[in-house]
C-alpha cells in the first residue's frame, strides 16, 4: 500500500478526500504543511500552502469556475483546481497523479482489500493464478505482484500465449539449440531463461496445448527446462504467474487442460471481477487513461455518471476505447455525456450484489447477455470476419472461438 501525506488545510476544506484515497489504496497521513519530511515523500497541499511545496507534491484549490489541471513542470507541483460539481473526480485524479507506476488504478474498496492480499501473496514466491474476464487487468496485476515481490531487480517477462505460434509455443518458451529443426540456424534462450531470476507471466494459460502443459508441469516441479534439441535440463529460477480469461477448473472438467498443472498453478488463486461489478474503479481508471493522453480533457458530471451507468462487458479496454474516442469527438473543451459513444450493451447500474430474488436478473447474467450482445454486434459491424472482430473486441480470434461456442452451447440449451 501507498502512504501519501495530506495537509490539515486539505482535510479541513475537503474531508472526503481522505476516504477516497483510502478507497484507491493508499495509507493516509494526516500532516502540518510545514512539517518535517523525508526527501522523497509527497504531500497533498493546499494551493495556499505552496510555501511547503516541493516538485513531488499536488496543490489543490476549491473553486467556483471551470476545473483544471496544471502538470508538474519546471520544479513547480502539479496544481489541480476543481468546484463542488467536479469535486468527485477531482478526487480521483489526486490519487493518480500520486500513484506510482506499479500500482494499477483502483478506487472500490472492494478492490483494495484484493490489492492488500496481492501485496502478502507478492511477497511469497509462490505461483500464482490470477482469474478474470479479458480487460479486467490481469497483466497490471501481475506486475504489481512482481513490483511487490524480492525478484523486482530481475526481469519480468509477459507473454500471451494465445499469440505463439503453435509449432514454435515450445521452442520460444524453452529455448533451442541451433539445427534443433528446420530454420533454426542459431540457438536461443527462450523466455524462461530470458526471465531467470525474475517473473514469468504466462497470459491466457488456457491456451497451451496438453503437450506443452506438460512440459510446463516439469519445469514448475523441478525447476528445471529441457531447451527443444538439448539432451541435458538446464536449471531456472523462475516465478510463474499464470492467467486466464477462462474458469480453468472447467476447462479441466472439459478435458482441455491438465488437472496436475491446474492445480500445481493455483497456488495462490486471485481472482479479478468484471468493471461492471467495481463501481468504485471506474472513475479511477478513467482518470489514470486521460493522464496517459498527450491533452488532458476534463469529464463532466453528467460523463462520469454515464460511464458508472454502464455494464461494460469489454471492461477496461472498452472503457479506453470509449474515453479515446470521446476525446476525439467531442464538441467542446471537456468530455460530457453526449460525447461517450457507448454501443453494445444496456445502459444499467445494478447496486445490489446479493443474489437475485425470482423473477429479477442477477448482475452476473446481465454481463453475460453484454458480452455475448457485444460479440454479436462485432460480427455484424466486421461482416462475420472473425479475425476483425476479436481485434473490435480487444481479444484473441481463439477467445473469440471459444465464445461462440459458449453461444452455440446456450443455444441448444
Amino acid at each position: 500500500m501507498s502512504s501519501l501525506d495530506v495537509s490539515r488545510g486539505v482535510c479541513a476544506l475537503v474531508p472526503g478526500l481522505q476516504h477516497w484515497l483510502e478507497n484507491a489504496f493508499y495509507m493516509v497521513r494526516i500532516v502540518d504543511a510545514q512539517s518535517p519530511r523525508e526527501r522523497d515523500e509527497r504531500r497533498v497541499l493546499l494551493a495556499t500552502e505552496i510555501g511547503h511545496a516541493t516538485h513531488r507534491d499536488i496543490l489543490i484549490n476549491l473553486i467556483d469556475g471551470k476545473p483544471s489541471l496544471v502538470p508538474a513542470a519546471n520544479g513547480l507541483p502539479a496544481r489541480v483546481a476543481f468546484n463542488i460539481e467536479d469535486m468527485g473526480f477531482a478526487f480521483a485524479l489526486i490519487a493518480e497523479l500520486a500513484r506510482p507506476a506499479s500500482v494499477p488504478a483502483v478506487g472500490d474498496a472492494a478492490s483494495t482489500r484484493l490489492m492488500t492480499l496481492a501485496g502478502r501473496v507478492a511477497r511469497s514466491d509462490a505461483t500464482v493464478l490470477i482469474q478474470g474476464d479479458t480487460g479486467t487487468g490481469k497483466e497490471g496485476m501481475a506486475r504489481f505482484l512482481h513490483a511487490q515481490s524480492g525478484r523486482i531487480s530481475r526481469d519480468f517477462i509477459a507473454v500471451n500465449c494465445a499469440a505463439l505460434p503453435e509449432t514454435m509455443m515450445e521452442a520460444m518458451l524453452f529455448g533451442h539449440k541451433k539445427g534443433s529443426f528446420t530454420g533454426a540456424a542459431n540457438a536461443s534462450d527462450g523466455l524462461f531463461l530470458a526471465a531467470d531470476g525474475g517473473t514469468l507471466f504466462l497470459d491466457e494459460i488456457a491456451e497451451l496445448p496438453l503437450a506443452l502443459q506438460a512440459k510446463l508441469l516439469r519445469a514448475l516441479q523441478e525447476g528445471e527446462i529441457l531447451p527443444v534439441g538439448a539432451t541435458h535440463p538446464v536449471p531456472v529460477d523462475v516465478r510463474i504467474i499464470a492467467a486466464c480469461n477462462r474458469d480453468l477448473a472447467a476447462e479441466v472438467a472439459a478435458g482441455r487442460f491438465r488437472e496436475d498443472l491446474y492445480w500445481r498453478l493455483n497456488v495462490m488463486p486471485l481472482e479479478l471481477r468484471p468493471l461492471a461489478e467495481r463501481a468504485g474503479d471506474v472513475t479511477a481508471i478513467a482518470a489514470a487513461m486521460l493522464l496517459r493522453h498527450q491533452e488532458f480533457v476534463w469529464p463532466t458530471a453528467a460523463a462520469l455518471e454515464k460511464l458508472a451507468a454502464h455494464v461494460w462487458p469489454g471492461n477496461a479496454r472498452e472503457l479506453g476505447n470509449v474515453l479515446q474516442r470521446a476525446i476525439v469527438l467531442r464538441e467542446g473543451d471537456r468530455i460530457d455525456a453526449e460525447d461517450l459513444h457507448i454501443a453494445g450493451a444496456p445502459q444499467l447500474r445494478v447496486f445490489d450484489a446479493q443474489p437475485a430474488p425470482a423473477g429479477t436478473i442477477s448482475l452476473r447474467d446481465v454481463a453475460r447477455q453484454s458480452k455475448l450482445d457485444a460479440i454479436r454486434a462485432a460480427l455484424r459491424e466486421t461482416d462475420g470476419h472473425r479475425a476483425a472482430a476479436a481485434r473490435k473486441l480487444g481479444i484473441s480470434e481463439r477467445t473469440l472461438r471459444y465464445r461462440l461456442a459458449e453461444m452455440r452451447e446456450l443455444a441448444a440449451a
